[in-house]
């Protein structure tokens, strides 16, 4: 079975990925990472999510993924070093000059390459393996049909494609938008999704009053650069017969009721042999319209137009910490109350099951009927015996 690999941006969030889930995780550094904006990790915590990981026995990806330039080459030749010392399954590369300083420095590293690398046809995927790459991360301008093909010409190494997650609206990543108008670097981890903002298109006209004139297609037409999110859960079975051996989910900057909620549905698909009705549970966690994008190929259809972000189905009301005489210990994300139906996320067997909220108790032992400071640890008697790492949430 391909393997599910998950983002995490903490660690916090990397205990959560591989408890729902996950096989893998895929994390990035203070530096050198394409998301320098997420928490990520010192070298020290680096190390420790290696551990972590292994001691589940899973794995974890590191990311080396900026456009590096001169000034980077010595300091990344160390970090490769220090990579292949902790044990990391794998280094995620874009630039072929940093790739062969990760070759030089730590030549037993395992390479995989970025989906930044815009690697869209087979020939390029066989110069990478013929350089010692293990895996490519495929462009996700690809079908599943040309995935096919590529698989079919370098049937030796892994291939690797995103299914579920935000996509850039130049789609692999290459992008220039971020550094034009606020002066960030997306290709070196400061993008602002200046995509995702609110436009008008005008159009300049000397006899105006204003001397411009406001374009619209129609009352919609704003979120002209605004992709819509990748959603490839009905056809898992269809890539991984056309050679995929890693799905990946989207989502450093995620928070961890969002991966919970995602990796949760993947897995128990992914477990249910592809036959799992996952399509209402990915509604519960924010998200914009979903797309297939170019896997079946082409599609005029991937813009989002109408908005930014939609809203999910569900609220994120808390962590569970603890199970013990008949209570759940909720460390509380989200306001509650007594009356409140709260329903379980879950890797285990209560999932998707509810209960009502008939008391709460502060951690001072006081009855309240409203839980409202965050991060307290409220104790609620619950029928289900949960789990440390359960999630629970309320519809709306």
């Amino acid at each position: 079975m391909a393997e599910l690999l998950a983002p995490a941006g903490n660690f916090s969030k990397l205990k959560t990925a591989l408890f729902f889930g996950a096989d893998a995780a895929y994390i990035g550094g203070k530096d050198f990472s394409l998301r320098s904006f997420a928490d990520n990790f010192t070298r020290d915590g680096l190390k420790e999510a290696v551990n972590y990981a292994h001691s589940l026995g899973k794995k974890v990806y590191i990311t080396a993924n900026i456009f590096a330039k001169n000034a980077d080459m010595p300091l990344l030749e160390d970090y490769f070093v220090f990579l292949g010392e902790i044990g990391a399954d794998a280094a995620i590369i874009s630039d072929a000059g940093v790739f062969s300083a990760a070759r030089r420095a730590a030549p037993n590293l395992a390479v995989h390459i970025s989906t930044q690398a815009n690697i869209t046809n087979k020939y390029a995927v066989k110069f990478w393996r013929d350089q010692g790459a293990s895996r490519v991360i495929l462009a996700r301008e690809l079908s599943i049909a040309e995935i096919s093909e590529i698989h079919s010409y370098v049937p030796d190494i892994e291939l690797e494609a995103f299914v579920h997650g935000a996509m850039c609206i130049s789609y692999s990543g290459r992008c220039l938008l971020s550094n034009y108008l606020a002066g960030r670097e997306s290709n070196r981890g400061e993008c602002v999704q200046a995509c995702r903002w609110k436009y008008s298109v005008r159009k300049k006209d000397e006899l105006s009053d204003s001397g411009w004139l406001d374009m619209e297609e129609d009352g919609c037409g704003t979120y002209i650069l605004n992709s819509k999110d990748l959603n490839m859960s009905a056809h898992l079975a269809e890539l991984e017969r056309a050679g995929v051996g890693s799905f990946k989910i989207e989502g450093r900057m995620k928070g961890e009721y969002y991966l919970a909620t995602v990796i949760n549905a993947y897995r128990r698909c992914m477990d249910g042999g592809y036959s799992g009705i996952v399509g209402r549970e990915l509604l519960t966690a924010a998200h914009r319209d979903y797309t297939t994008a170019y896997m079946l190929g082409e599609n005029d259809k991937t813009v989002n137009y109408a908005d930014s972000q939609a809203k999910g189905d569900c609220d994120y009301i808390g962590n569970v910490t603890d199970y013990r005489e008949g209570c759940a210990y909720i460390e509380m994300r989200g306001r509650f109350k007594r009356g409140d139906v709260l329903e379980i996320l879950s890797p285990y067997a209560d999932f998707g099951k509810s209960f009502t909220v008939e008391r709460a108790y502060l951690p001072t032992g006081e009855e309240t009927d409203d839980c409202k400071l965050v991060q307290t640890v409220y104790r609620v008697p619950c029928p289900f015996a949960l789990h440390a790492g359960d999630i629970l949430r309320r519809r709306k």
